[in-house]
């Protein structure tokens, strides 16, 4: 902690020339070319991380954010000063936004800490970017608020209401399937994402807002504001103010982001059924502060939390209904008796205290149940284990058939990404509704960097049949907007010798979601027979950063983080 007002503002961190008068005479020198007043570099500086891309369609009024915070900062005594970072638009990333996560958790920590600022506002809001902010922030452990961008709003198409992307994949289904033709798939394209903002349904960038939220690093009631709204612009101003009371208090994110606040976020995550890749996000924040997430305690958390939202993608309705039904504070109260109201938040007060603030607004029940009514009894994710699966996969049963929950098929394998694209919809497929499909090959140290290519097709032959969901097994992620019977981010995974590398056509596979287990039933004599017959791939030689992944990068039960950016790098 800084305690020394002579190391404050401008006077932070100086570059290292030898003679500490002459680097703060030369840094103020080229500070005042910028057209500062001596008053205003006098104040505490507040960084403002700005990852605004033209490659980036969710970012598009980061601009308009930027203005707001400096608006805030500067009403409130302190000194704003912007600066980019990498900004990771989901689909326009090659081959995967997850390879860049810890890329721009290192560009992120690196700037927070090496430039004079007392606090800094992150602003994001694209699926990996939150995470990414939230990683660098901890392991800065600078005072930090986030702020996102807020979802899109609704487009409409021929009466229907229309949000990207759970309807994106819904419509594409139904192109396969011969119900579009190519004229009317293009027009829905064209009425998918009529807004700038992240995706308008409880995906993986909602989810992160929402835990956020959750955790204490955003401020309250922002989470789920609309992109295009009024009070969006207001949150950012908000967030301004709200950093300059940080850099005063040095409230860091370490005294938020705590075992107690990551439960927290844990319970809001179950409670709004969300992405299955904040599991592996907040796994990856929790260990930059040096906390673990025990999967077996997400279970015991999942059996005790109900699911509250009926938000797509396994609901009704879209974010825009959420903020006018309460947003996550809804949420909060009604989770009140399982959270632990003593975590400290960005807004200077804990949990139960801003519970105890909150006005308390109408609230539309079809949108946000109650704690007493839920929409179901039990929280949308569990983690499994067995003999396909031994460090433990994650599965949504609030996007899952009830009816696959317990049941067992024989696996039709394909050994790669490249594999199913190739041949997933060849009519000689040998294939059969009640078989299960697994994906090898697209994990975490795979050359396919585990994209979200779990939301397997269905195969197409079977799909032009009706069949709307079958039981699908990857090492692969799913986009938080997607839905289906399917178990994802198998650990370990196949490129690193797990058991579902050596999963064969034919082989008997058995889900039990009751007992939380996944198992290849095949004896251990015919699985050391094919372990040793089964080379594991050689990637091809890499350079740069691609190297240093493939070098660092953990499994899924550890966040994908990099070995060396934990806080105990020798804990995982």
């Amino acid at each position: 902690m800084v305690s020394d007002p002579a190391e404050r503002g401008l006077s932070r961190g100086l570059t290292n020339y030898g003679d500490r008068d002459f680097s703060r005479y030369l840094r103020m020198s080229f500070a005042r070319s910028m057209g500062h007043s001596n008053e205003m570099l006098a104040r505490p500086v507040i960084g403002i991380a700005t990852t605004y891309s033209e490659f980036n369609n969710c970012h598009r009024l980061v601009p308009e954010l930027v203005a707001a915070v400096k608006r805030g900062v500067i009403s409130a005594g302190g000194l704003p000063l912007e600066f980019p970072t990498i900004s990771l638009g989901e689909v326009f990333l090659n081959p995967t936004s997850l390879f860049f996560r810890n890329l721009m958790s290192m560009d992120t920590e690196e700037m927070v800490r090496g430039q004079p600022m007392d606090a800094v506002v992150l602003i994001g809001g694209c699926d990996k970017t939150v995470p990414a902010q939230l990683m660098g922030a901890v392991s800065a452990d600078i005072p930090a608020v986030q702020l996102v961008t807020g979802p899109m709003m609704t487009g409409r198409w021929r009466g229907e209401r229309l949000g990207a992307c759970t309807d994106c994949r819904r419509f594409w289904a139904k192109h396969r399937a011969g119900e579009f033709d190519a004229e009317t798939i293009d027009e829905v394209e064209g009425r998918l994402a009529t807004t700038a903002g992240t995706c308008a349904v409880m995906g993986t960038a909602s989810t992160m807002a929402s835990l956020a939220e959750g955790l204490g690093m955003l401020l309250p009631g922002t989470a789920a504001i609309p992109a295009v709204h009024a009070d969006r612009i207001r949150a950012a101003e908000a967030s301004g103010v709200a950093a300059m009371q940080l850099a005063r208090s040095r409230l860091k994110p370490t005294d938020i982001i705590t075992p107690k606040s990551i439960e927290n976020a844990l319970r809001v995550l179950l409670a709004i059924s969300g992405s299955t890749n904040a599991i592996l996000h907040l796994a990856a924040i929790a260990g930059r502060a040096g906390i673990a997430i025990d999967l077996k305690r997400l279970n015991e958390l999942s059996d005790t939390t109900p699911v509250l939202v009926d938000l797509k993608p396994t609901g009704a309705y879209y974010m825009e209904d959420f903020f006018a039904a309460g947003g996550v504070g809804a949420v909060l109260r009604e989770l009140k008796p399982l959270l632990h109201l003593d975590c400290m938040t960005v807004a200077g007060v804990t949990l139960g205290e801003r519970l105890e603030a909150d006005p308390v607004p109408y609230v539309d029940r079809n949108v946000v149940h109650s704690f007493d009514a839920p929409l179901q009894p039990v929280g949308g994710l569990v983690a499994l284990f067995g003999s396909l699966a031994p460090n433990g996969a994650i599965f949504k049963r609030g996007a899952a058939n009830p009816e696959l929950f317990e049941s067992e098929g024989r696996a039709v394998v394909f050994t790669s990404i490249e594999d199913m694209a190739e041949r997933v919809d060849d009519p000689d497929l040998d294939v059969r509704p009640d078989d299960v499909l697994v994906l090898q090959n697209a994990g975490p140290t795979s050359t396919s960097r585990m994209p979200e290519a779990g939301y397997l097709p269905i195969p197409a032959k079977l799909a032009r049949q009706g069949l709307k969901d079958m039981l699908r097994i990857s090492d692969a992620r799913m986009s938080g907007t997607a839905y289906g019977t399917i178990v994802l981010h198998v650990s370990p995974d196949s490129a690193s010798g797990g058991p579902l590398g050596l999963v064969r056509d034919g082989d008997r596979i058995r889900l039990s979601v009751r007992e939380r287990r996944i198992d290849l039933l095949v004896d251990e004599d015919e699985l050391t027979r094919r372990r040793a017959a089964t080379p594991l791939p050689v990637p091809p030689p890499e350079r740069g950063y691609a190297r240093l992944y493939r070098q660092e990068v953990l499994q899924a039960e550890h966040g994908c983080d990099f070995r060396f950016l934990r806080r105990n790098p020798e804990s995982a």
